[in-house]
């Protein structure tokens, strides 16, 4: 028998060599489940906008697991005490944060299944995972879930400041090539401290901390909420929700086996059992892309023409406003497409719709970024910053847009 070599490394392009810590971490990753995140675009449609922009939920996950990696080892140089059990368990919770994403994932949350959330499906594969593996993720997925006595180990995991932000907001900018997302992760991680159980950031990195939140602000707007990006992921959502609808009138369209199970059948939450998971985890953005290869040469105007948009990059015109558009402009921009392609005013809103984006960069209302005082106080950010800028970035900015096909630009 082959002895397999499970201490490996990768070199990944934002922080060169990621080492793999243990044996079981390297199994994980081995696993079809985590495999298929290879197959799984971290930015979704936005490749379109940012040519670049093709990594993978498996490259983001290796990339938060190397900074836990890296702030469990300064957490330990600061005093803070970490079992190998707890620091095994960090590394695995991080590593399967983005697990339970679908192809294209806001897409199909809001298209395929019913309002099922990527948080909840990646707990359903971990503990999947943790059966198989004979309980030996049982404390990852306690910290996960929020459930663990140490308050800052969730927080390392999940918070306004935690690694899963770092590196997508580090990896998405070099990919995107928009480099005002660009962000130093290793001066964040090395203010990292823990005081009275909460994960706080000593007061000489306030300024990287504001920096991040400025990244983070210039990033949505630039990049994850960028019109093209935005009307892309619309047309995705109405083609899965198009297939579907056809589906569930017994017409039967060209995709694959886990696809058409999610088109054909009302999948919720109540409804992830084992089968379904194992269905889902044969899903990644091949399924949805050479489906819609074939549905642009489908008989149904709506799913061939949405269809095309995509494969063609011929999309919608997207109107940004400071304002809701009136409902009546919405309705007439309906009632003329339906008479120009001969269709129903119901089909019409396939292709003529309204929507509203919200970018906020920090919550101060949710869970405040803690700043360690030099005096061992704890202060929230907004109190601690001199900076106007904070309380400016804890402001919710709403836009409005309204999509409607370019040909009623000349009509």
């Amino acid at each position: 028998m082959i002895a397999t070599n499970k201490l490996k490394i990768f070199n990944d392009p934002i922080y060169g060599f990621i080492t793999i810590p243990n044996s079981l971490i390297y199994d994980l990753i081995q696993h079809p489940y985590f495999q298929r995140l290879r197959r799984i675009s971290q930015m979704g449609m936005s490749y379109l906008v940012y040519p670049g922009a093709h990594h993978t939920r498996f490259h983001h996950a290796l990339g938060c697991m190397h900074i836990m990696q890296k702030a469990v080892q300064t957490l330990r140089f600061k005093g803070v005490a970490l079992s190998d059990n707890e620091e095994v368990a960090l590394y695995i919770a991080i590593l399967l944060h983005d697990i339970g994403h679908g192809p294209f994932s806001h897409a199909m949350e809001h298209s395929i299944v019913e309002d099922v959330h990527h948080e909840e499906i990646s707990l359903f594969f971990m503990n999947a995972l943790n059966e198989e593996f004979d309980g030996q993720l049982s404390l990852a997925i306690q910290i996960f879930r929020g459930e663990y006595h140490r308050k800052f180990m969730l927080q390392l995991i999940s918070s306004q400041l935690d690694m899963d932000r770092m590196d997508y907001l580090k990896r998405d900018s070099f990919y995107s090539g928009v480099a005002e997302g660009n962000i130093n992760s290793d001066r964040l991680i090395q203010m990292m401290n823990v005081q009275d159980d909460v994960l706080v950031i000593e007061e000489k990195g306030i300024y990287s901390v504001e920096k991040f939140l400025v990244a983070r602000r210039l990033m949505y707007w630039q990049a994850y909420l960028h019109k093209t990006s935005v009307v892309a992921e619309l047309i995705l959502t109405k083609i899965l929700k198009r297939a579907k609808e056809l589906s569930h009138r017994g017409i039967q369209l060209p995709c694959s086996a886990p696809l058409s199970f999610f088109l054909n059948n009302k999948i919720t939450v109540e409804d992830f059992d084992d089968s379904v998971l194992k269905t889902f985890a044969l899903l990644d953005d091949y399924d949805v892309m050479g489906a819609i290869k074939s549905w642009q040469f489908n008989d149904d105007f709506v799913l061939s023409s949405l269809s095309k948009m995509i494969i063609n990059r011929d999309l919608l015109k997207i109107v940004m406003l400071d304002e809701k558009p009136e409902l009546e402009k919405i309705s007439n921009l309906k009632i003329k497409l339906a008479k120009l392609y001969n269709i129903s005013e119901k089909d019409a809103t396939y292709f003529v719709f309204k929507g509203k984006l919200k970018n906020q960069a920090y919550n101060k209302e949710s869970e405040p970024i803690s700043i360690l005082k030099k005096d061992r106080t704890i202060e929230s950010l907004v109190d601690s910053s001199d900076q106007l800028q904070v309380r400016a970035l804890s402001k919710a900015v709403i836009k409005y847009f309204m999509c409607f096909p370019k040909v009623l630009l000349d009509s």
